[in-house]
């Protein structure tokens, strides 16, 4: 009876010891997104759900956000190991607070150009980046295509723009009502808000930053310093099971929008299957993502936007592209080779 006891506390001992060791040998990570639950958000809702972070050891749990400078300082802060936010806006962070001790970086690139774009209704008579001289503009002051403006203004010479600054949730609905003569936006968000507001897509004039002169790159996966230095293999564990995670989105948008719609359950699953094809056509699946490669970057095109970000957001100190980027930790050259074929 003693000795059958033994045996069973044993046993107890060892599969308790045999959980302890499982469970130090996985990394929890903090993930912040960018923005809401909506159609994009499958790139990392899909191989959480899909168990790919799981199966590289990662215990990653992915909380929404409410714009990209957020994410940026929720990292910096280190509230969150690694975050999801528009590049411009690390850049901004990086050149206003030089000597920060917990500077976000760069990891790999997701959109490989910026989903802004200036939007006006075709009613307006604007066609063109010409005929915004003069006119009335809105977004909320943190909106990645207000901030980029100054770029995409210089670039097309428009001058005498004014700016109404509003809630994310007024944006759309100012431009219905005729409060503004256009806004700036994320594309895949703003074009389908309207929608959502009764305005056709044919009735809507869409200006996409990159189609006139502005090759900024969009988003970017950012990690802290403290993550780089402490867990390095956690975060190539992480980008390569987003890879494999990405390539089953990209394969099938309608299937991974259940993810989606999973952690948020009012979301509108044929508007979020649109919105996540329209990112993915636009931006990830585009012709310099084939041409750089999924998650690279370019190092002149880098120091360009450096350069233009400085100059547009009148920082402090200039942007410094090398410490903004860090690409060492991207996966084999197969590992992302996920884009459909064009």
């Amino acid at each position: 009876m003693f000795k059958r006891g033994f045996l069973q506390a044993a046993v107890v001992l060892a599969a308790v010891s045999f959980l302890g060791q499982a469970q130090a040998q996985t990394t929890p990570i903090k993930f912040q997104l960018d923005w809401r639950f909506e159609g994009p958000s499958a790139l990392f809702l899909t191989p959480a759900a899909k168990g790919y972070f799981k199966d590289a050891k990662l215990d990653v749990t992915i909380d929404a956000g409410n714009g990209s400078g957020g994410a940026v300082t929720r990292v910096a802060s280190g509230a969150y190991d690694m975050g999801f936010a528009d590049l411009a806006a690390l850049m901004e962070f990086q050149a206003n607070n030089p000597d920060a001790p917990n500077m976000p970086v760069a990891v790999m690139m997701v959109y490989n150009s910026t989903p802004a774009s200036v939007m006006a209704l075709k009613k307006s008579g604007i066609k063109t980046p010409a005929d915004l001289s003069g006119k009335k503009l809105g977004a909320p002051v943190f909106d990645a295509g207000r901030r980029a403006f100054p770029i995409f203004a210089k670039a097309n010479n428009i001058t005498g723009v004014t700016w109404t600054a509003m809630d994310p949730a007024l944006r759309e609905t100012m431009l219905v009502r005729g409060d503004l003569d256009a806004i700036t936006g994320f594309t895949f968000t703003s074009l389908l808000n309207l929608e959502a507001r009764g305005v056709k897509a044919a009735d809507v004039v869409v200006l996409p930053y990159p189609d006139y002169g502005v090759k900024l790159y969009g988003n970017a996966i950012i990690a802290s310093p403290k993550l780089i230095k402490e867990h390095p293999e956690a975060i190539k564990a992480f980008l390569v099971a987003f890879a494999k995670g990405a390539k089953d989105v990209m394969a099938n948008p309608a299937t991974a929008i259940a993810d989606v719609k999973a952690r948020d359950g009012i979301v509108n699953v044929d508007l979020e299957t649109r919105r996540l094809k329209l990112a993915i056509d636009t931006v990830i699946n585009s012709p310099g993502a084939h041409a750089e490669g999924f998650g690279q970057v370019n190092g002149p095109r880098l120091a360009l936007m450096a350069s233009q970000v400085s100059d547009a957001f009148n920082t402090k100190t200039r942007v410094n592209p090398e410490v903004i980027w860090n690409g060492s930790f991207l996966p084999a050259k197969a590992v992302l080779d996920v884009l459909p074929k064009k």
